[in-house]
């Protein structure tokens, strides 16, 4: 069995990048993917749920069933995990990216913060229009009257970036 030590590259070694390109990284990564899969657990049953987001800098924003599990359980333990995660269409392990993170879910209410995320989420999903009426007010309530949802943010406080073209199992913290 091929054995290969955490964090090397075995076809040619590279530079390992600085913090400021693996923030750089990081952020392509996350503006370049859009589905984050988040986690939360409460006792002993973990649980995880894949969603449509977007991004504001590192604060990833996304809706979600406020009854849902992942939800509650983040509300109840003020805690939650996510990844993202870029697979590479030749499924190539050499190309594979990806963000672990843990954090927090703050739901969002009406303010400039939530204006700035839906603009960025109506933007990124521009098929979300389709939806509603159209000329209808794209904003929070109609969301929320349509689907019965309300508008998250996701807040990470440790924040990793994966990278297997920098080196097999490449993992370093991204100062956020």
């Amino acid at each position: 069995m091929n054995s290969t030590p955490r964090g090397k590259n075995i076809d040619a070694p590279r530079k390992e990048p600085g913090d400021q390109e693996i923030k750089k990284l990081a952020q392509e990564l996350i503006e370049g993917q859009n589905t984050m899969t988040i986690a939360t657990a409460l006792g002993n049953s973990p649980w995880a749920a894949p969603l449509y987001y977007t991004n504001l800098g590192f604060r990833l924003y996304f809706f979600s069933d406020p009854t849902s599990r992942h939800i509650q359980e983040a509300v109840k333990s003020e805690q939650a995990a996510a990844a993202i995660f870029f697979q590479p269409p030749t499924g190539s392990w050499k190309e594979i990216r990806g963000i672990q993170m843990s954090g927090k879910v703050k739901r969002l209410g009406p303010g400039l913060e939530s204006l700035k995320a839906l603009r960025a989420y109506l933007k990124k999903f521009p098929f979300t229009a389709d939806f509603f009426e159209p000329g209808q007010d794209l904003n929070l309530a109609s969301f929320f009257k349509r689907f019965s949802v309300r508008f998250y943010r996701f807040e990470p406080e440790v924040l990793y970036y994966r990278d297997n073209r920098i080196g097999f199992s490449f993992r370093k913290k991204v100062l956020i």
